[in-house]
């Protein structure tokens, strides 16, 4: 007997309704008899979301210690310095708790953040450990450790990244760009990868966050990657720069990490904030080559990065709704690229996390999304909510679809927003 058997889903990338078995928390073949059944009448299902670059440590800190009121990139690394100051355990705790259950409300079941290491005591680092073992079976944490204010500029830079590391990081990072120097900048990358292959980690680096056209360290981050053949295990985030190149180098760059075999992290709502502030027009968009990088081959995840922080203070944790802004700045318009979109906050970003066993198939885990919508540019489109959101076949958050009827020659007729 089946625990629970799903009827009628619209699973993304099949043709046709189809019916899903879970038997001990996996998918299995399909049996009559079941515990529980769950008809979801044509929605469509999709495996789980998988959040790749966010600051748990920071969310909810908007307008603390004081507002940021250039709503700029380094007035709110100013005024986290502030905040951090006043860090406890406990209350990165609560925070981060309550911004994970939004995300699971919204079908995220596997969250890499990134936790600033920049304070002696590693606060926020100890926090996040915690919260892992906590959230472990509903929202799967990867804590990389960031050096927000750089890792030579910073002192004792050296010493607390490997502290972080010591203490549980899974992923090494860095932010060449903020280093006080070029060559600083090189060697915080060296630095990183070294630190990385030491303990057997991955890498995730916030890499030419700016517009400017000299800061270019994501190729350093390919050379290293081919170097000490770390092919898959490396993500780039940010590389904003990338949109100010010039064609000729940004040719040359983008076969090089095809080559390394990079992920590659674009980060639309805080970084059409943030970017372009030096420009009066046009202003730049924020966003790095994300076409270019595809049609080579490479990897493209999209990434949520703040949920109310000094940097960004809007968001509820949902890359749909990161997903939606970037069909409008990043030119994703057509076709084909809005049918990739949730690709970018599913199966992109459990390949760049190496998630593995993930998706909708005969002996992976039974986690799923539901959304109340029938297709994935409809999913877009209106910003669905989640249905449900089951994990290892048990539903872990539920949401009642909304009913909107509106008055019409004097008869109240329903409205779904839906084609037809």
């Amino acid at each position: 007997m089946l625990d629970l058997l799903v009827r009628n889903a619209q699973v993304r990338g099949t043709a046709g309704l189809t019916d899903l078995g879970v038997r001990d928390g996996l998918f299995v073949p399909i049996e009559q008899d079941a515990r529980e059944t769950i008809d979801v009448a044509g929605r469509l299902v999709t495996p789980p979301l998988v959040e790749p670059h966010i600051h748990l440590d920071a969310v909810l800190t908007v307008g603390q210690p004081r507002p940021n009121v250039s709503g700029s990139l380094f007035e709110g690394i100013a005024v986290w310095s502030e905040r951090v100051k006043d860090l406890t355990v406990e209350d990165v705790k609560t925070r981060v708790r309550q911004v994970l259950r939004w995300q699971l409300a919204n079908g995220v079941q596997h969250v890499r953040s990134h936790v600033d290491i920049c304070d002696p005591s590693l606060t926020a680092v100890r926090a996040l450990v915690e919260v892992r073992e906590e959230a472990r079976g509903q929202v799967d944490l990867q804590l990389v450790a960031f050096p927000q204010l750089g890792i030579l500029s910073f002192d004792g830079g050296r010493e607390l990244m490997r502290e972080a590391v010591e203490l549980g990081a899974d992923v090494v990072g860095g932010i060449p760009h903020y280093e006080l120097t070029r060559e600083d900048g090189v060697e915080s990358v060296q630095f990183s990868f070294a630190l990385a292959e030491e303990f057997g980690l991955r890498v995730d680096i916030h890499c030419d966050e700016t517009d400017d056209d000299h800061s270019r360290f994501v190729e350093v981050m390919a050379a290293e990657t081919i170097r000490r053949n770390m092919s898959g295990r490396v993500t780039a985030s940010h590389t904003t720069a990338m949109h100010s190149y010039n064609a000729a180098y940004a040719y040359r760059l983008v076969n090089n990490i095809k080559r390394a075999g990079l992920h590659m992290v674009t980060n639309p709502l805080d970084n059409a904030v943030l970017q372009g502030r030096f420009d009066t027009g046009p202003i730049r968009r924020g966003h790095t080559r994300v076409k270019q990088l595809q049609e080579a081959g490479v990897n493209v995840c999209i990434g949520h990065d703040s949920v109310m922080d000094p940097w960004y203070p809007l968001g509820f944790g949902d890359p749909v709704q990161a997903a939606f802004v970037f069909v409008h700045l990043g030119h994703y318009s057509g076709d084909d690229e809005l049918r990739r979109l949730l690709d970018m906050v599913t199966v992109n970003p459990a390949l760049a996390l190496g998630l593995p066993n993930y998706g909708i198939a005969e002996g992976n885990p039974a986690d799923f999304v539901v959304f109340d919508a029938p297709t994935d540019v409809d999913a877009i489109r209106l910003g669905s909510r989640r249905h449900l959101v089951v994990r290892a076949g048990r539903v872990v958050a539920r949401t009642e679809p909304a009913q909107t009827t509106v008055t019409w020659d004097g008869d109240e007729q329903p409205v779904t927003f839906l084609r037809g």
